[in-house]
Parts: structure tokens; C-alpha cells; sequence
């Protein structure tokens, strides 16, 4: 009895089909659908479909089926989108889907037209997400089919961050600064730029950190302009460690810093008081440029103040305005004005409490001491010399 069960039960499992795919056994409850997407992948032939015997529909619905893929399980170079939940754009999905079944079902290369339309046409995050979604599409099928195994260029990466950073979809962004990617991008330090830029818009130093981090993870090298942005963003986000510690990055990575940003970091020195981080900077400054610029010669005035040397500080306007085209001497006064009237408030609020009162005691001194010397040097200062004693924010 024992030996007729068990031929019954092999009776049964002999008669139940077997699929044989090129790669694997396909069982009878996987979904036909699957089946033939499998089929297709690796057989690489799109005409097989239609004579298939697991499929005996019309070609639309053959073509329908392919597309089907899209919720199916991940295999080995195929060419599905994975799943896309929200709510995208028409003009984004329409082209979104044209380049699906181009690589799904047609099994050609979709015109480049489309995909540089696809990322200009991007609203939200919903269609950005659909974005990554086909350049991984397109990826697979560049190397499993064309065997390119090269990313795409670095302009298009670029872009694409660009997007990224123009509907707020940080999180693509973030991933299209990884080396290693599914999407096929190639980052760049333009790329990082693009997401910088947006951190400097929204004075967003948490993202910047991150962006930096992200710069150092995947070897992306720093950059003059990166510079700019990131000490621009320190300055309006009055985060004085970020930009001497990313300062120093930069200078340790051999960064050779613009004009524009000897500018940010000498003038924030001078607003918070560090004379010593002002000298450093000036000296690392004076090695690669010869001349002051308006802002760089009034915070070394200002540093000479601070180490209580007037006449040093006059001497540096005067020298500055000799240096300066005539069209823009006028800009000496606007200067000299806020150095009298505004910076005092400004680099005293930052000091300790117990030296304030020192503090404020030698700029009232030293600042009449050194429009005086000026006078005698032959630049008259026409600046409201008021009492400082008596001004808002100043302890007497």
C-alpha cells in the first residue's frame, strides 16, 4: 500500500508542466507574464513573443504584458522600472513611458531627445523619481545590450542635479554624487555646485555639510568656485567654525582661493575680532595677489584697530585709496562710514563680557585717532563722527 501512494504521488508531479527557460525553471504559478519577460531578456529577441506558445495574444497585448514588468521582481540585467508611486507630471510620465518601451519591448536604444526633455520637464519630486527610474532603465540596457559599460557623461549628471536642486529633490541629488550608482551618472564637482548653490539660496549649511561630506567620500576634488559657495554660505549663515574648518580643507587640498573668497574669510575675521585668523589669512592672501581689494583693506584697517594701531590703519586707506580706480574712490567714504558707525556694534556683541568695556573703550580712542591721520596723510574723511559713548549697543 506504502509503495502505491508514493507512485501515485510521482505520477502527479511528473504530470505537472514544466517551463524551460534559457536561464531557469519557470513554475507553473509564476505569472506567464514573467515567463515571457524572462524569455525575452535573455533570449533578446523581440519577435518571439508572437510565436511563443506560452502567449497567444495580439501584439499590443504582448507589448502590454512586457510593460508589466514594471511590478515584477528584480532579475539579472533586465530592463524593468521599479516601482513608481505619486503623482507626476503628463509630460513627464508620456516620455517617461516612451522610453520604457522602447528598452522593455521594442528593444532599442530610446533618441536622446527624449531622455534631455524628460529631465527639462521635471516638476516635482514625483517626476524626478521617474527620472532615476529611466536612467537606470537605460543603463542596464546600455550594457546588457549595446555592452557599453561606461557611465554617462558628466554634463548629463550635472543636469540632472541641477533638477534636482530646481524642484527641491535632495535626496536624488545627494545620490547623483555617488561614484558608484544603479543610474549610470557620472559626478562631478559642477554637480556638487548645483546642489551647493541651493544650500547658499536657502542658507542651508546642514545640507552643505553634507554635500561636503558626500565631495570627500567619492573623491570629488574642491574647487575655487566650491570655495566661494561654501565660505558664501558660512558668512550668511554667521557660522564662523564651518568656515575655518572648511578654510583649512581647503588649503590642505591645495585649493588656490579667488579674490572673492580672501574677501568672505577676512572680512567675517574682522566682524567676530580674531586678529590672529585675519593675520593668517592675510598672509596666505598677500602671497598670491599683490593688491587689496575694497573689502580685504578695510579688515586689515580693522584688525590694526583692534591691536590698537590708528595710524597703521589709516596708513592701509590711504594706500588703498591710491590703489583704487577713481570710479570707485567714492566707495573709500561708504566704507569709512560703516568702519565709524556700523562695525564697533557689530565686533563688540561677539566679544566676552568681561571685555567689552575694554574693547569699547579703545575704538572710541583709536577711531577718531585714525581719521585724524588720515586727514594729515591728505584724504579727508567726510564721515559722522559721532559719540560712540552714548550708541546702541556699545557699553560705556
Amino acid at each position: 500500500m506504502k509503495s502505491v501512494l508514493i507512485a501515485r504521488r510521482l505520477s502527479r508531479f511528473f504530470k505537472s508542466p514544466i517551463f524551460l527557460n534559457s536561464d531557469r525553471f519557470i513554475a507553473p504559478n509564476v505569472q506567464i507574464s514573467e515567463a515571457l519577460y524572462t524569455s525575452l531578456q535573455w533570449r533578446n529577441n523581440s519577435s518571439f513573443c508572437a510565436h511563443s506558445p506560452l502567449f497567444n495574444g495580439t501584439h499590443s497585448e504582448i507589448e502590454q504584458c512586457a510593460l508589466s514588468k514594471r511590478t515584477l521582481p528584480r532579475a539579472n540585467f533586465s530592463s524593468k522600472a521599479s516601482i513608481v508611486e505619486g503623482s507626476p507630471t503628463e509630460a513627464v510620465k508620456e516620455l517617461y513611458d516612451q522610453i520604457v518601451q522602447s528598452v522593455a519591448v521594442k528593444r532599442t536604444m530610446s533618441p536622446n531627445a527624449w531622455l534631455w526633455s524628460l529631465i527639462e520637464n521635471c516638476k516635482n519630486h514625483d517626476d524626478v523619481k521617474l527620472l532615476f527610474d529611466a536612467l537606470e532603465n537605460l543603463r542596464r540596457f546600455r550594457m546588457s545590450n549595446l555592452r557599453i559599460p561606461d557611465n554617462f557623461n558628466s554634463n548629463l549628471c550635472r543636469e540632472v542635479t541641477k533638477t534636482c536642486a530646481r524642484v527641491g529633490a535632495l535626496d536624488f541629488g545627494k545620490r547623483a554624487l555617488r561614484k558608484h550608482n544603479v543610474h549610470g551618472l557620472t559626478p562631478s564637482i559642477g554637480s556638487a555646485h548645483q546642489l551647493l548653490l541651493y544650500a547658499k539660496e536657502n542658507n542651508d549649511a546642514k545640507l552643505m555639510v553634507e554635500i561636503m561630506e558626500l565631495l570627500e567620500k567619492n573623491d570629488l576634488p574642491l574647487q575655487p568656485g566650491t570655495a566661494d559657495i561654501v565660505f558664501g554660505i558660512c558668512y550668511n549663515t554667521d557660522n564662523w567654525s564651518l568656515m575655518t574648518k572648511y578654510s583649512k580643507k581647503f588649503i590642505k587640498a591645495g585649493v588656490k582661493l579667488r579674490q572673492t573668497s580672501f574677501d568672505v574669510l577676512m572680512e567675517f575675521a574682522s566682524k567676530i575680532g580674531d586678529v590672529e585668523s585675519l593675520r593668517i589669512i592675510e598672509k596666505s592672501r598677500s602671497e598670491s595677489m599683490k593688491n587689496h581689494t575694497l573689502s580685504t583693506g578695510f579688515s586689515c584697517a580693522k584688525g590694526c584697530l583692534l591691536e590698537r594701531k590708528p595710524e597703521a590703519a589709516a596708513t592701509i586707506i590711504q594706500v588703498l585709496n591710491q590703489d583704487l580706480p577713481e570710479a570707485k574712490k567714492s566707495s573709500i567714504m561708504v566704507e569709512l562710514q560703516k568702519l565709524v558707525t556700523e562695525w564697533p556694534v557689530e565686533v563688540i556683541k561677539r566679544q566676552k563680557e568681561e571685555t567689552k568695556k575694554e574693547l569699547a573703550a579703545s575704538l572710541q580712542t583709536d577711531i577718531p585717532a585714525m581719521i585724524n591721520a588720515l586727514g594729515n596723510m591728505g584724504l579727508e574723511a567726510s564721515v559722522n563722527m559721532e559719540d560712540l559713548t552714548g550708541k546702541e549697543g556699545i557699553p560705556s
